[in-house]
């Protein structure tokens, strides 16, 4: 990828980090009867909120095509790395569910609770590959899948850690929101490169 490309990945990826940080954290914890400086320090807060986990996003994004590319490299067969994704996707998500479970399950609380979040992953992940296909070829849909899931919990564990619910939001949102977006623009940034190579004579 080109150095113009990568540019504006970050910049609009960052943006995209920062205004749903915004929205999110506006929409669950509006400060009200606060001045107006007081407001101001907030969004100022979720502006770094949502910047830090763009940042984070990114990060992932990078690694993993990296760990991609070791993966094809490792296993020598896309079908066998897949398979290696797929038992990885199903892992993560369990843990995602069990962990919380026996960390923060309280006497009253209902097990569905638990089990939400990661069906909830598994089905936008689903959705988000199923377009990838739609937009590029059927390899592309368990690395899609597994970058939605797996990445993205991955990257959520800092404040899954806390179990704080409007944490939880303000991370969570940012970084599907972001993954979804680099994983959609990757296709067509490297064929917008590709594009204008010049033809050898």
């Amino acid at each position: 990828m080109k150095i113009k490309s990568w540019l504006f990945l970050f910049i609009t990826t960052l943006l995209i980090g920062i205004v749903s940080a915004i929205t999110v954290g506006l929409i669950l914890k509006f400060p009200e009867n606060s001045t107006m400086f007081e407001l101001l320090l907030y969004i100022f807060g979720l502006i770094g909120f949502g910047a830090l986990f763009s940042v984070f996003s990114q990060m992932g994004f990078f690694a993993y095509l990296t760990v991609h590319r070791f993966g094809l490299g490792i296993f020598k067969s896309h079908r066998l790395w897949n398979g290696v994704q797929l038992v990885l996707i199903a892992v993560v998500l369990f843990d995602l569910f069990y962990l919380r479970y026996t960390s923060f399950h309280k006497e009253g609380d209902s097990i569905v609770n638990y089990i939400v979040i990661p069906l909830a992953i598994l089905v936008y992940g689903l959705i988000i590959a199923y377009l990838k296909v739609k937009q590029t070829s059927n390899v592309a849909f368990i690395p899609t899948l597994f970058f939605i899931t797996v990445v993205t919990i991955l990257e959520w564990v800092p404040v899954l850690k806390e179990n704080n619910a409007l944490s939880l939001w303000m991370g969570f949102v940012p970084l599907m929101l972001c993954n979804t977006y680099q994983i959609l623009m990757l296709h067509r940034l490297l064929q917008k490169n590709n594009q204008k190579k010049p033809i050898a004579s």
